[in-house]
């Protein structure tokens, strides 16, 4: 019989059970009857015949076993008999069972949580056609983190010179101002792409059409927009009239043309757009000026020809991006930009930068919470080898009436794996909301910029992974109990009767455990304190600003009808107004707040200073406003601030001390000019400034140069106000004075510079804390594992602590024996833990830069926690062993 025949079968007889057993009763009995009539006619009396047949046939339910087992429903039936028995088990020993499926809940929901943000984050693919050929093109400066920002040069040359994509796709996200009809006006996500964005994706519409080559052509481009299907839900209802309908995309109108797929909402994996334009449409909307001649302003996408490795690819666009490079050197004077070096990473799971920031501490997390894993595992196995001993008895009457040691094991796994089945369930619905609470934490850290819409999706891989993760578990703490019940001897155990015994390996087994809880739980103490203490280093370090009582508020003038004249005075009337609020100590503009992840910068001249070939000749730039200094709390070391009366006159700049001292040594810069390539006009220099952080709290201080936006073509649009009381109780305030003086400017992101650092340290506030909360749950299941060894002890030896006492023994003796055993085995689980530790502190610092070198302080601390917890998990036992009666342990001796 083929096997497919013998699952149709097998199939047919469980669904028709009940008419199984009745025809299998019914044949047993016709047996029976048929063999007794055959003795009535050979002359034995009725009463006897029967009575012979039945013995002759023998037991019936052994035949009905023989016939199930025949079938394939013996197994079934004896999972079932297990399972019903397990259940009770767990409802007899409740707080066993609860402490068990807590500890696992635990494990499995912590693992789970993390696997999922980490697959949505890195490793889901993107809904198109053949997402593993998608490669993104990324390029940076040595020691900088690469980036994905071209130059249309780059573009264009990339594109049409390759020989190893068989596409390229260019994209530039922005916020935009976009009207219509039957809505308010709104700020929504879109996106420019070029006309083979769609084509090469492979993906579909919706509804309507896509954009194409034709539309983005250079010459005429089309009008039009694609829309994704959440916003066409959320605006049009699904209407298919949508179709045709215009909108105005900053003051200028498109019409829509199709609809994306349900499932598609760009390549950025936490930021879903609303529409797309032609990339041609760009100059009609912006200033050309402001766009072709920038660098970094397209997001470059390619897919892989059949057979091209992404190696050879990378090999292939970085001689064709080289000499664009190059060109761009000779244009501006600056051969700084031939330093950039070109890298390509896969695509399939999209483009991502919160993926460049969080892939490290979410690696970190992943093998934390698999210690965590593992130390339940091991608490539980601990916990079911005690519970075991009680039940050595019970194991050796099954074996004496016949029970193989298979059929033991199938049993005992089948009561971990239905505690792991409840551990996953209670695991499950922890990492729900787990996992929401990382995403939140995440996205409320986000610094400036458009609104992170990341979310965490459970698809068929997670659940896999759950689903393995349980049936993983179930085996690792269920396989050494159940291997110890295959191994029980009848005779010796069926002797004991109900006394509790264990020989010298198996207490060794039980001690290995708890050695081994001990080893895993320090390793997490230790990365915990490591993580704090990078993060203490971090909160503490001098940025060369006050952070405390500053609000910083973004205003978005685009489309309000401003032009740059008009504005800048607006700004100044603004300022006064602002000023003017009880608890304002000052305010002024920026064009980059501090910690702000954002900053630019141009190469320069000084006078009296000789750049050498080759040389960086870039430093960083910030418009700022008078009073910038003193609202931030940065000290001027030289020279003065900016002034009103600078406004109309000759050109002024501030520079920081790293500026100062690398272009003037100890000479006095002030007096001293500065001209930007590709400008005509000098800077004075009328003032040094103390440095400051800019870009990121973990940067170096890099040559700073501070121009007054007053004096430009157009001025910054950052507001920074020094507060006298907490600054976010002025936010209304503030943005009541907006209204009133520029009533058709709104306000962007409106945030204390004291959370603004806080938010750029999200990954490291992230991975301490959990860190923290993984070394503390750690540390909890291993007191209990000491715990639940030493209780089970004490109730094993009651009887040799009796005879001790009885013997003279001081209850400070029976003590001193139950809390050398504990530490003992803690002092074992330390010093096979600090080798352990000392390589996870090499592990870290490879993932985190910067980390704290020297080990020994969060090594320490992890071992003074685990001392302390054997030490409150011993307490106890050993009070209990110090109250046994002599009297009453000896009676059953």
């Amino acid at each position: 019989m083929s096997l497919l025949a013998r699952i149709r079968s097998w199939i047919k007889w469980v669904t028709n059970r009940p008419r199984l057993e009745s025809d299998m009763d019914a044949e047993v009995r016709f047996h029976v009857e048929s063999f007794a009539e055959d003795l009535m006619r050979s002359g034995v009396p009725e009463q006897e015949a029967r009575r012979r047949a039945r013995i002759e046939f023998g037991s019936v339910e052994s035949h009905k076993d023989a016939a199930r087992a025949s079938l394939g429903l013996r197994w079934g039936d004896e999972l079932s008999g297990d399972t019903h028995y397990a259940l009770r088990t767990m409802r007899r020993n409740a707080g066993f069972t609860a402490v068990a499926i807590l500890s696992l809940g635990l494990g499995v929901g912590a693992n789970t949580a993390t696997f999922s943000l980490v697959y949505s984050l890195m490793l889901r693919s993107l809904p198109v056609q053949n997402p593993r050929q998608l490669v993104e093109l990324l390029h940076r400066y040595p020691g900088e983190p690469h980036f994905n920002g071209f130059s249309w040069q780059a573009y264009q040359v990339m594109r049409d010179h390759n020989d190893v994509l068989s596409g390229m796709m260019a994209a530039a996200d922005e916020r935009f101002h976009l009207r219509g009809n039957g809505f308010e006006p709104q700020i929504a996500n879109g996106e420019f792409v070029d006309g083979t964005f769609f084509p090469t994706l492979g993906v579909k519409p919706a509804i309507g059409r896509l954009i194409t080559p034709e539309d983005d052509s250079m010459g005429s481009p089309a009008a039009v927009a694609v829309v994704s299907w959440t916003y066409w839900k959320r605006m049009f209802a699904l209407n298919p009239a949508v179709l045709g309908t215009q909108i105005t995309v900053d003051d200028v109108p498109v019409t829509i043309i199709g609809v994306a797929p349900r499932k598609f909402s760009g390549l950025e994996i936490e930021s879903s757009q609303d529409f797309w334009l032609p990339l041609a449409m760009e100059p009609a909307i912006h200033h050309p000026s402001a766009t072709r001649s920038s660098e970094g302003w397209l997001n470059l996408v390619g897919r892989l020809k059949s057979g091209i490795s992404i190696e050879e690819a990378r090999a292939d666009l970085a001689v064709l991006y080289q000499s664009t490079l190059d060109e761009q050197a000779r244009a501006t004077n600056n051969p700084f930009l031939r330093k950039m070096q070109f890298e390509m990473a896969p695509a399939s799971a999209g483009t991502s930068e919160l993926r460049e920031e969080y892939n490290k501490p979410l690696l970190a997390l992943m093998a934390m919470v698999g210690v965590v894993l593992l130390i339940a595992c091991t608490n539980v196995a601990g916990m079911l080898l005690a519970r075991g001993a009680s039940r050595e008895h019970e194991m050796a009457l099954r074996v004496s009436l016949g029970a193989s040691p298979l059929r033991l094991l199938r049993q005992v796994l089948t009561e971990s794996m239905l505690l792991s089945a409840a551990g996953t369930f209670v695991g499950i619905i922890l990492a729900y909301f787990g996992a929401g609470a990382l995403v939140q934490i995440i996205v409320a850290g986000r610094r400036p910029g458009p609104p992170v819409e990341f979310q965490v999706h459970t698809d068929a891989t997670v659940l896999i992974f759950t689903a393995s993760v349980a049936v993983l578990t179930g085996l690792l703490f269920g396989i050494v109990p159940a291997l110890r019940a295959m191994g029980t001897a009848p005779t010796s155990s069926v002797r004991r009767g109900g006394r509790i015994g264990e020989t010298k390996p198996r207490r060794l087994l039980g001690k290995t455990l708890v050695v081994t809880q001990v080893a895993l739980a320090l390793v997490l103490l230790s990365a915990a304190g490591l993580f704090v203490r990078y993060l203490s280093n971090l909160e503490h370090s001098d940025l060369g600003f006050q952070r405390d009582h500053v609000l910083l508020m973004k205003l978005d003038p685009p489309g309000s009808g401003y032009q740059d004249a008009a504005l800048s005075r607006a700004y100044q009337e603004l300022l006064t107004r602002i000023e003017a609020i009880p608890g304002v100590r000052s305010a002024s503009i920026c064009a980059a707040s501090p910690i702000s992840g954002a900053g630019a910068n141009r190469g320069i001249s000084v006078e009296g200073y000789q750049a050498n070939r080759g040389e960086i000749r870039n430093v960083m730039e910030n418009w700022v406003a008078p009073k910038y200094f003193a609202t931030l709390g940065t000290p001027l070391i030289a020279g003065r601030d900016f002034r009103a009366e600078d406004q109309g006159g000759p050109r002024v700049a501030i520079v920081n001390q790293t500026m100062a001292h690398y272009y003037f040594g100890n000479a006095d810069p002030i007096g001293k000019h500065v001209t930007f390539d590709g400008d005509d006009q000098a800077y004075e220099i009328v003032g040094v400034a103390a440095d400051a952080k800019y870009m990121e709290i973990r940067e170096s201080i890099w040559r700073t140069i501070y121009l007054d936006t007053f004096q430009q073509s157009s001025v910054a649009s950052q507001f920074a106000i020094r507060t006298n009381i907490d600054p976010a109780t002025l936010a209304p305030e503030v943005r009541r004075a907006v209204h009133d003086t520029l009533k058709t400017v709104t306000v962007g992101r409106v945030i204390t510079l004291s959370n603004q650092v806080d938010a750029s340290i999200v990954p490291e506030r992230l991975i301490a804390m959990l860190s923290g909360c993984f070394g503390a749950l750690g540390a909890l299941l291993t007191a209990i594992g000491i715990y639940g060894l030493l209780a089970y002890n004490v109730t094993r030896r009651i009887n040799e602590i009796g005879v001790r006492m009885a013997l003279g023994a001081s209850r400070g003796s029976v003590a001193r024996m139950v809390l050398g055993d504990a530490l003992a085995m803690v002092l074992v689980g330390l010093a096979l833990g600090i080798p352990i530790a000392l390589w996870a502190k090499s592990f870290a610092a490879s993932l985190i830069q910067d980390i704290p070198v020297e080990p020994v302080v969060p090594i320490s601390f992890g071992v003074l926690a685990m001392i302390g917890v054997a030490l409150i998990a011993t307490y106890i036992p050993a009070r209990r062993a110090t109250r046994v009666d002599p009297m009453e342990a000896l009676r059953y001796e």
